[in-house]
């Protein structure tokens, strides 16, 4: 039998989500499964109080701040000086998710833009991670991160990687970490798998993107940071490790990007 894994992170699900009206046991089950970390995700800024209950009630559970470029044309007005203001709780540890994604524009690119660039400017100002999601918006989200990274340094973190290595690459050369998600575990994602094995081992995550994409063999269910481990082991094979030696890196570089986070 299989011992299972420890000290792994989930450093991107949405534990806010109705989609978890047993979250309790959900969480139960992630910590069982060796997850001592999970970090819940903030859509909208408007919708923080969730998230600031969610953190208060779960010592393993930690939160960024932002909003999703699907609702970019929703909060318009918000700057980043109410996202630095945010980001002062000790258990905010990033700024995000923000980007662009124009496979489904359900907001305006030009919302979308402003926000990403609000964001990046919190996360320069705060030194905390910048969690970007970017969906066949791979060449606009690669000039904004270069053009913003010449006005002054922050950390980028492209989640949910889905792309090819031209974005990862471009992301590479300016310290970007890059995050795997269940996508990764598809049998029709060798392309991604094949960016995986290029990409250095100091700079990858593990993450679930909860509720959504579950990896095989829950291909079909609902997501849950429990199920992280599917896509670490996935990462593991990619690389020619044991996936307790992989679990290893992703939390020391999880750890070396989310430095807010206490090692639990």
């Amino acid at each position: 039998m299989t011992s299972p894994l420890s000290g792994v992170v989930d450093s991107h699900c949405h534990l806010d989500f109705a989609d978890f009206d047993d979250r309790d046991a959900v969480i139960e089950r992630a910590r069982a499964a060796g997850v001592k970390l999970m970090v819940t995700i903030s859509t909208r800024v408007r919708q923080f109080d969730k998230i600031r209950a969610l953190i208060e009630t779960y010592e393993d559970v930690f939160a960024t701040i932002g909003t999703h470029p699907h609702n970019a044309g929703e909060e318009m007005d918000v700057t980043a000086a109410e996202l630095i203001e945010i980001a002062r709780d000790p258990k905010v540890v990033g700024i995000g998710e923000a980007g662009l994604d124009y496979h489904y524009d359900l907001a305006p690119r030009e919302a979308q833009m402003a926000g990403f660039r609000t964001h990046i400017a919190a996360a320069r100002e705060t030194g905390l991670p910048l969690v970007i999601h970017s969906r066949e918006a791979e060449d606009d989200t690669a000039v904004v991160l270069e053009e913003e990274m010449g006005k002054g340094a922050f950390t980028p973190l492209l989640h949910c990687f889905s792309s090819d290595m031209r974005l990862a690459r471009r992301g590479l050369k300016i310290g970007a970490y890059i995050s795997f998600s269940g996508i990764m575990t598809f049998k029709t994602a060798q392309a991604l798998r094949d960016v995986a094995a290029e990409v250095p081992l100091e700079r990858l995550l593990v993450e679930t993107d909860a509720p959504y994409l579950a990896p095989v063999p829950k291909r079909g269910k609902r997501n849950e940071p429990a199920y992280v481990v599917h896509t670490l082991k996935a990462l593991a094979e990619v690389k020619g490790l044991d996936a307790q030696e992989m679990a290893n890196i992703t939390t020391d570089n999880f750890h070396r990007l989310f430095t807010k986070v206490p090692r639990l």
